[in-house]
């Protein structure tokens, strides 16, 4: 299918024929488009014109299409409807989404949309989901699936799946339970099209089947799914009784919206915060990270200042025009480190004791800082300066780069040990305190060596 383009041209239209009401040709041109094409005109809206077209067109694709719109906008979006109108939207909709829009309202409207849902299971379904931690398994699981008693005969099994597809929107798995609804394991759809009318579902299935808790960090479900490329993993309680699947499409979402907080957290901005968020949301975002970085300056001013009688000193009065030149190593090196760490550790690939890693890095960083400081001395040569300084540069920048990367090692490990973001370590906090770091290994190595 080729790629629908919005342009300005369909946006004025649109406009036209909501303050016109021309309803006949706004729903005939949404009815041809898809429930995504129309989140994204909807969010090129104003309120209410916005607030026009969910009410106007036909309750599943406007359904779709809010469970795709921003978040803000969309909540926005559910201030202008009714209880009723919102349940008769979230009626449309699977479960897990149901459950995710339910959960932006306020806690004394969620309930009255609830009572408003037609369907008394669908509400159940979503009061349940609602309960449970965000970024979990269970709050990212679907109620919608297909499942099977282990002793059903192969005919009623194909009359089973027919009658409970007609609920799921896409059929990944079926898979077979108990008569308590314990988990037993999947059935291949080959197998089933294959066995004999009277066969039990119990001597076909396939036992071996991946699963995760209700309770299981949304993290690790993403990493099992990615690990042995699933489409979707059903869900059970700590008595292994089927309570859900998830999806691919709901993995893609979570880890989106991890890489997003942890890209925001590396540019240093504390707080989920978009472009056209008030200036209030992004100062308060921005601001801590950059008072931050005034403290870290402060620091270098503090440390230049111990170091002041090099000034007096000619012969080694370009030791400070080094000084920038040192920091911005510093900060880099850390910050490289700390990506791949970071990245290592969000892909589960960081394996071995810290010790090891940490003797990796300086190795790394050995070489590294070598061809660096031969190219600073080489340089030093053309500029004519004197060699013992050049060298004292070069040795002190290598210094400077194997402290830096054993910092920008060693702190995301030891964050993501103690349970905090190690994104944190890849932003202004790594720069910072490399900086600082290194501006003073940088002018103490240099005293030692040149005893000044």
């Amino acid at each position: 299918m080729a790629n629908f383009q919005i342009d300005k041209t369909l946006i004025s239209q649109i406009r036209d024929w909501i303050e016109a009401s021309e309803e006949k040709a706004l729903i005939a041109q949404m009815e041809s488009l898809h429930y995504a094409d129309i989140a994204e005109i909807i969010e090129q809206l104003t309120i209410e014109e916005a607030t026009f077209v969910v009410k106007l067109i036909e309750s599943e694709k406007s359904a779709d299409a809010l469970a795709e719109v921003d978040e803000d906008f969309r909540l926005q979006l559910l201030e202008q409807l009714s209880a009723k109108e919102i349940a008769a939207h979230v009626d449309e909709l699977d479960t897990d989404d149901a459950a995710d829009i339910i959960l932006e309202l306020p806690e004394i409207r969620q309930e009255r949309v609830i009572e408003q849902i037609s369907d008394s299971s669908h509400a159940e379904d979503i009061r349940e989901l609602i309960q449970y931690a965000e970024n979990t398994a269970g709050s990212l699981m679907a109620k919608e699936l297909i499942k099977v008693d282990e002793n059903l005969t192969v005919n009623k099994c194909l009359d089973e799946i027919r009658a409970q597809a007609e609920e799921v929107t896409r059929v990944h798995s079926i898979y077979v339970v108990d008569q308590h609804n314990v988990l037993l394991g999947r059935l291949s759809l080959k197998d089933l099209i294959t066995a004999k009318n009277q066969s039990k579902v119990k001597n076909i299935y396939i036992p071996k089947v991946d699963f995760v808790t209700t309770e299981e960090p949304a993290e690790e479900v993403s990493k099992i799914m990615s690990k042995y490329d699933l489409e979707a993993i059903p869900v059970v309680d700590a008595e292994k009784k089927l309570q859900g699947r998830i999806t691919i499409d709901d993995i893609v979402d979570f880890i989106k919206e991890e890489a997003d907080k942890d890209y925001q957290l590396a540019a240093g901005i504390s707080t989920d915060v978009e472009a056209d968020d008030t200036i209030f949301e992004l100062t308060k975002a921005r601001l801590p990270w950059l008072f931050l970085g005034l403290l870290g300056g402060l620091g270098s001013v503090f440390i230049l200042q111990d170091f002041e009688s090099i000034m007096n000193l000619p012969e080694l009065r370009n030791l400070f025009f080094y000084t920038p030149l040192i920091a911005a190593m510093a900060g880099n090196v850390g910050v490289q480190s700390s990506a791949i760490i970071v990245q290592g550790l969000a892909n589960d690939v960081v394996k071995g004791s810290l010790l090891s890693r940490l003797m990796k890095e300086v190795g790394l960083s050995l070489i590294n800082g070598f061809f660096l400081a031969l190219m600073l001395i080489i340089f030093g040569r053309l500029m004519q300066q004197e060699l013992i300084l050049s060298l004292t540069i070069a040795g002190s920048m290598m210094g400077v780069i194997v402290i830096s990367a054993l910092i920008g090692t060693f702190v995301p490990i030891i964050l993501d040990r103690r349970g905090i973001d190690p994104a944190i370590a890849t932003g202004p906090f790594i720069t910072t305190c490399n900086d600082i770091f290194g501006i003073f290994l940088f002018f103490y190595f240099a005293q030692i060596v040149l005893g000044f």
